[in-house]
C-alpha cells in the first residue's frame, strides 16, 4: 500500500466511527479554545497594562482557580439534575458575559470579584462536556474520543496563544471581547446542534432507587483512588507552568529560550496526539497508565540534569508531554467507566476538582521545595511521585465495572450498569 493510502487509512481509523454529536461537540470546543485569550494573558494584563503588582495578579489568578474548584462540584451536580445541555449552555453564556465584563472592570476589588465569577462559569462546562462524550460514545471508543477532544483543546490553545500576543498590541480589551465572542459562538453551536444526552431522559429510574449524591462519589473507594493518584500527577504537571520557569531562569536560560521550550508542549500535542492515539488502540489500559505516569514523573525528574542547557530542558518537556498525551485520554476513559450513567456529571465534576486542587497545591509545594531544598530535590520528588502513581495504577487500571450504587442490584436500571 502506498504511503498516502496508509496515511489516509490511519487517519480514517483514528477519527472514524464516532457519532455526529461528538463531532459537533468537538467543533464547539475548538471554536471556544481558538478564542481562549484571557486566561493565558490575565496576569500580564493586570501587571503590564493595569499596573497592579505581581502579588495582586497572583491573588486574582488564585480567585479564578477557586471559582473553578467550586464549579467542578456544583456543575457536576447540575449536569446530572438539570441535564448536560442546559448546564453547558448556561456555563458558556455566563462565561461570555463575565469575560466581556472583566475587560471593562476597574478597581482591585471589582476585578477580583469578576475574575472569580469568570473562573466559576468557565470551569462549569467541563463536567457537562465530559459527561456528553461518555453518553454518546460507546465504551470501546471513549479513550479515542477523549483523545481527539484533548487534541482540539490544544490546537485551540496553541493558535490562541500565538494570536493573542499580536491582538494585544491593539489593546487588551480586544482580547476580552474576542474571547467572549468565541464562547458565545460555542454556545450557539451547542444550542443548534447538540441535543440533551442525559440517560434519565430515555431510561426511567426504578422505584425505590436512592438518588446518587456527591457523598456517594466521595465514598466510592476505587474512584477516590483515581482522584488521589490524579491529584499527585496533576501537582507534578503544575511545575511545568511555575517552577520550571523559575529553575530555568536561575540557570541563566533566556526568556526567548524559555518561550521556545514551553511552546514545545503544545506543538508536540498537536503533532503527536493522533498518531499516539492510533498506537494506543487495543493496548492494555493498565500499561498505558503506568507508562504515562512514569514518563510524566521522570520527564520532570530529568530537569535536574539539564543545568544551563535549553536543549536538555526541551528534551525533558518532550518526555513528559508524551506521558501527558498517553495519560489524559486514558484517565478520562477510566473515569467515564467508573461513573454510573445517572451520576456521570458528579463523577466528572469531582475528577475536575482534582485538577483545581492541584492548581493550588502544586505551585505552592514546588515553590517551597525549590526555595528550601533546591532543584535537585524538587525534580527528584517529581520522579518519585510519578513512580508512586505508576505503582498505584496497577490495581486501579484493572477495574472494569462502573462504581456501585447504594441500592440493591435488582433495583438498578439498565442505564446505571452500562459503561
Amino acid at each position: 500500500m502506498a504511503a498516502p493510502s496508509r496515511v489516509r487509512t490511519a487517519v480514517s481509523e483514528t477519527v472514524g466511527g464516532l457519532p455526529q454529536q461528538f463531532w459537533w461537540l468537538w467543533a464547539s470546543t475548538l471554536v471556544n479554545r481558538l478564542g481562549g485569550f484571557v486566561v493565558t494573558f490575565l496576569a500580564l494584563y493586570l501587571t503590564a497594562e493595569r499596573g497592579y503588582s505581581a502579588s495582586y495578579a497572583g491573588l486574582v489568578s488564585a480567585l479564578f482557580g477557586l471559582g473553578a474548584a467550586i464549579a467542578a462540584l456544583g456543575a457536576g451536580v447540575l449536569t446530572d439534575r438539570l441535564g448536560r445541555r442546559p448546564t453547558l449552555l448556561a456555563a458558556q453564556l455566563a462565561t461570555a458575559v463575565f469575560t466581556a465584563v472583566l475587560g471593562f472592570t476597574d478597581g482591585p476589588v471589582a476585578i477580583a470579584v469578576v475574575a472569580f465569577l469568570t473562573g466559576l462559569a468557565n470551569n462549569a462546562a467541563r463536567p457537562a462536556i465530559s459527561a456528553i462524550i461518555a453518553d454518546v460514545v460507546p465504551a470501546e471508543d471513549r479513550v479515542r474520543a477523549y483523545s481527539l477532544n484533548y487534541w482540539a483543546i490544544n490546537i485551540g490553545f496553541g493558535v490562541s496563544a500565538a494570536a493573542a500576543g499580536l491582538i494585544a498590541t491593539h489593546g487588551y480589551l480586544t482580547l476580552f471581547l474576542l474571547d467572549a465572542l468565541s464562547t458565545l459562538l460555542c454556545a450557539v453551536l451547542i444550542f443548534v446542534r447538540i441535543p440533551e444526552t442525559r440517560p434519565e431522559r430515555t431510561a426511567a429510574v426504578a422505584p425505590g432507587t436512592k438518588p446518587v449524591g456527591l457523598g456517594t462519589v466521595f465514598r466510592d473507594g476505587p474512584f477516590m483512588a483515581v482522584f488521589g493518584v490524579n491529584l499527585l500527577l496533576a501537582m507534578v504537571f503544575q511545575q511545568g507552568s511555575t517552577t520550571l520557569a523559575v529553575d530555568m531562569g536561575q540557570h541563566s536560560i533566556t526568556t526567548t529560550e524559555f518561550g521556545l521550550v514551553a511552546s514545545l508542549n503544545g506543538v508536540l500535542i498537536v503533532l503527536l496526539q493522533l498518531p499516539v492515539t492510533r498506537w494506543m488502540e487495543g493496548r492494555s489500559r493498565t500499561g498505558l497508565l503506568v507508562v504515562g505516569a512514569l514518563l510524566i514523573g521522570w520527564g520532570f525528574g530529568l530537569s535536574a540534569l539539564a543545568g544551563s542547557s535549553a536543549a536538555l530542558y526541551a528534551l525533558t518537556v518532550a518526555v513528559w508531554t508524551i506521558g501527558e498525551i498517553i495519560n489524559a485520554p486514558t484517565m478520562m476513559g477510566l473515569v467515564a467507566e467508573l461513573s454510573p450513567a445517572e451520576a456521570r456529571g458528579r463523577y466528572q465534576g469531582v475528577y475536575s476538582l482534582s485538577w483545581s486542587l492541584a492548581s493550588f497545591l502544586g505551585p505552592a509545594a514546588g515553590g517551597l521545595l525549590l526555595d528550601h531544598a533546591g532543584p535537585a530535590v524538587l525534580w527528584g520528588t517529581c520522579a518519585v511521585v510519578g513512580t508512586i502513581a505508576a505503582v498505584a495504577f496497577v490495581p486501579i487500571g484493572r477495574r472494569k465495572t462502573v462504581a456501585p450504587l447504594p441500592v440493591p442490584v435488582a433495583e438498578q436500571p439498565a442505564a446505571a450498569v452500562a459503561s
